[in-house]
């Protein structure tokens, strides 16, 4: 956000609670990044309720247990994986189940806890998307940039990613929600 008109320009030491504005670059750094994130998203969403009638979130899940040992994770696990509320992973499951694709199993230790398990019918249909979702990633973000550029774009995100979880006790998480 630039600063309002009638607000110190970006640097200017107003006081201690003055934000510090973006500067114009960082301003159009940030809005590239915001318009890529909002585009990705729609085109990898719109493929895959093309391909499999599924949100591009429900294709993570699927691909998340898929590569867990028996195909299956605590649900709680799950959401940390996934990056979700456990509300928001409830309710992709139960669509997952209505679909045949996943189903919910009890965690024998736990009376509480609960596994997420991929069924074969649930595999086939991420075997079947898979090709067609890999591409549509490819075309979106890989093929459009140099070797040296997807290396960057990986450390970024991976630095953008650490900062935003932190490790202490009460962090304010998607998955603790």
């Amino acid at each position: 956000m630039k600063a309002p008109a009638s607000a110190p320009t970006p640097g200017s030491a107003e006081g201690p609670h003055e934000p510090r504005w973006l500067t114009d670059e960082e301003q159009r750094v940030w809005r590239s990044f915001m318009e890529g994130v909002t585009l990705l998203d729609d085109h990898l969403d719109r493929q895959l309720q093309r391909d499999a009638g599924m949100p591009h979130v429900y294709y993570g899940l699927l691909v998340k247990l898929a590569e867990a040992p028996r195909r299956q994770l605590r649900m709680t696990e799950l959401a940390m994986l996934a990056k979700i509320t456990r509300s928001r992973l409830s309710h992709a499951i139960a669509r997952l189940e209505k679909n045949g694709w996943v189903r919910r199993e009890d965690c024998p230790d736990d009376k509480r806890g609960q596994f997420a398990v991929l069924t074969d019918q649930g595999y086939e249909v991420l075997r079947q998307t898979a090709p067609g979702h890999v591409e549509a990633v490819r075309q979106a973000v890989f093929d459009r940039l140099s070797p040296q550029q997807q290396k960057s774009l990986g450390e970024i995100m991976r630095i953008v990613a650490e900062g935003l979880q932190p490790t202490e006790a009460g962090a304010d998480l998607p998955w603790l929600r």
